[in-house]
């Protein structure tokens, strides 16, 4: 009903707002491992069909 942003009033002292801003960078940190991995999973299968192209494609005739 009052969103997950209640504690960060200023009732609850300075050290809430550093801590909530500590696990943000936690969770932001964390996606962008894991885009890092796809990224790299998306890269290994390009340069693996590449690599399939090359070798099924018929030599060029010249």
């Amino acid at each position: 009903m009052f969103g997950p942003f209640l504690c960060c009033g200023p009732d609850h002292g300075g050290g809430s707002r550093r801590s909530h801003q500590e696990r943000k960078l936690r969770m932001l940190t964390a996606w962008r491992d894991g885009a890092e991995r796809q990224l790299a999973a998306l890269n290994a299968a390009i340069t693996t069909l590449q690599q399939q192209i090359e070798r099924d494609s018929p030599p060029p005739q010249g």
